[in-house]
Parts: C-alpha cells; sequence; structure tokens
C-alpha cells in the first residue's frame, strides 16, 4: 500500500529515481530545504510499501488579498510508477492544505509541450489561466501554461477568468 507523508531531509538522498525525468525540473538542495522550513505542509512524499519514493509534491502558499493562493512548485511521479493515480492524489492534498489556508486557488507552470501533463492538469479541474512567453530556459525557451483552479473562497471564480494575451516572466505577480 501507498503511504503519503511529509517529506524529510533524508528524502533528498532517496528522490533521484523520480528526479531523474528529462520533464522534471530540479533544484538545488539549498532550495529544496527552503521550501522544507518554509511550508513543510506542502512538501509530502508517495513512498512504495518497500520505502522506495514514488513521486513527491512541493508547494508554498504566497499572494495577498485576493492573489492569496496554493502554488505546485514540483510534482513528480517516477516513471514505473505512473498511471496509478499518485498525482492527482498529491495534488488533492495540495488542494487540502490550500482550502485550509483559505486561498482563492492553485496554480502551476507546466511547459506547453508537456500535452501529458496538461491533459492530467485539465482532467483535474485546472484550466489555462495565461501563457507565459520564455518562462523555461534551454538549447531553445520553452513557453508556459500559468494553470489555475478556482478553490471554495473564490465564489464568483474570478481567479480564473483566461487573461487574453500572453506575459512575460518578468511581469509575472
Amino acid at each position: 500500500m501507498t503511504t503519503i507523508r511529509p517529506f524529510t531531509c533524508d528524502d533528498l538522498f532517496r528522490f533521484n529515481n523520480v528526479n531523474l525525468d528529462p520533464l522534471t525540473e530540479t533544484y538545488g538542495l539549498p532550495f529544496y530545504m527552503q521550501y522544507l522550513a518554509h511550508w513543510p505542509e506542502y512538501f509530502q512524499v508517495a513512498e512504495s510499501p518497500a520505502g522506495q519514493i514514488m513521486g513527491y509534491i512541493m508547494g508554498k502558499a504566497e499572494g495577498s488579498n485576493d492573489l492569496w493562493h496554493g502554488h505546485v512548485t514540483a510534482l513528480s511521479v517516477a516513471p514505473e510508477y505512473r498511471r496509478l493515480g499518485l498525482a492527482a492524489k498529491l495534488m488533492n492534498i495540495l488542494e487540502e492544505i490550500s482550502e485550509k489556508k483559505r486561498c482563492f486557488f492553485v496554480d502551476l507552470f507546466v511547459r506547453v509541450s508537456n500535452k501529458v501533463a496538461v491533459d492530467m492538469y485539465n482532467k483535474l479541474g485546472y484550466t489555462v489561466y495565461r501563457t507565459v512567453l520564455e518562462y523555461y530556459s534551454g538549447e531553445v525557451d520553452e513557453d508556459a501554461y500559468d494553470m489555475r483552479k478556482a478553490l471554495s473562497r473564490d465564489t464568483e471564480k474570478k481567479s480564473v477568468i483566461p487573461l487574453a494575451h500572453p506575459v512575460r516572466p518578468e511581469e509575472l505577480d
């Protein structure tokens, strides 16, 4: 049986099987530690009965007033554990935490080319709020979708009304 539990410092040395996916953004250890210190409730791991890390989610709460929201910084599931509903379970946990914090919405950024992830997020109720031009850097910079899902506090669903034009990373609020 899969266990969903809080991420720990020791997990930083055990999650390479998840992070080796080319579509997974990886960060330096200080970045992960910052999230673990500031938003531990948003950093969850799925662990197999054998103790192998199957996937994780890392996020935070940020913004102010009607822009107070939960943010998914990273969601990744190891290839051998995909299509089991783990990503949906981890997203649900982050959404529940954001509801408890009285957030208006949850947002995330995803590569426009990552059709599988975009489709999954759509099935989970997320919509494209805006396109962020050249958000991901690489040999060829790539655009991102800023996808959002309104939470119960946003009764009028104002947070998910799509913008009509793309933005650049420096224009993000």
